[in-house]
């Protein structure tokens, strides 16, 4: 049915996988979970992998956004954190992530879903096309405009970070979910 085994590359595939659920879970154990489940399925249904239709990683990625869906659809709302006060010597490489974290949580289910898929799974406009049955310059349009409105996110992050007066009794407020 298929020209070779499409878990021939293991380890290259789960870096890829992981790091698809990573970017839309958090890192730790729900990423590793969504990463084993979808281990799990295409060790199941690797009979059904069919070459034609795009590359291992693509097939692999497809059976994580479900598994990365379930998760999320079964997590449990819960109450936001306290505030904490953030210690006198944050990096900035740490507030980056966080300006990037609330940009991110900002943009539509759609921009971050092209997001995740090309920069924390690594996969081409082509290859996500290909997952998500849309024309590669369809994707193409629509991941440079989320990037476009992340960027102008990011600007005003950045702006009004910079009018605050001094880093002492900066209070990091919870980032939403990604």
């Amino acid at each position: 049915m298929f020209a070779r085994d499409p878990l021939s590359n293991p380890e290259f595939l789960i870096r890829r996988v992981y790091a698809y659920a990573a970017y839309r879970l958090g890192d730790g154990p729900d990423a590793e979970d969504a990463t084993n489940d979808a281990f799990e399925r295409a060790l199941r249904y690797r009979d059904s992998y069919d070459s034609d239709k795009g590359e291992p990683v693509a097939w692999l990625i497809g059976i994580a956004r479900r598994c990365v869906d379930q998760i999320l659809a079964d997590r449990v709302p819960v109450g936001e954190p306290p505030e904490v006060e953030a210690p006198v010597h944050v990096e900035e490489e740490t507030v980056n992530r966080l300006d990037l974290s609330r940009a991110l949580g900002a943009l539509s289910a759609q921009d971050r879903e092209l997001v995740a898929l090309r920069y924390g799974a690594d996969l081409s406009a082509r290859q996500i096309a290909e997952l998500l049955g849309a024309r590669t310059n369809t994707i193409e349009v629509a991941l440079h405009r989320a990037l476009e409105r992340l960027r102008r996110r990011l600007a005003r992050e950045q702006s009004s970070s910079q009018a605050a007066p001094s880093p002492e009794g900066v209070r990091i407020e919870p980032s939403p979910p990604v």
